[in-house]
């Protein structure tokens, strides 16, 4: 399902005009990058948290240079869903 897909179905089962739905979720997604990118997670009850999770500094190598690199620590988005949200699905 797209996002445009998503915003048709909000917009058809609540009535609200598509464009506002649209604006709403772009808001949405835009809040929710801005909280990661500034290392603060994002709770929605009963469907799931976005979470940033730091990596490690590890090394790795380029096969075909036989050289070994460096990866720096860094952090990356990752969404862990609820309880309520899993079990729903498992059925």
């Amino acid at each position: 399902m797209t996002k445009a897909e998503i915003a048709s179905e909000i917009a058809k089962t609540t009535g609200i005009d598509k464009s506002a739905v649209v604006t709403v979720i772009e808001q949405f997604m835009t809040v929710v990058k801005d909280s990661l990118a500034h290392g603060e997670n994002v709770y929605l009850r009963g469907f799931g948290s976005f979470i940033v999770k730091q990596r490690a500094e590890k090394t790795a190598r380029n096969i075909s240079k036989n050289t070994t690199l460096i990866i720096p620590a860094h952090n990356i988005p990752a969404f862990k869903p609820a309880n309520s949200f899993k079990e729903e699905i498992a059925k």
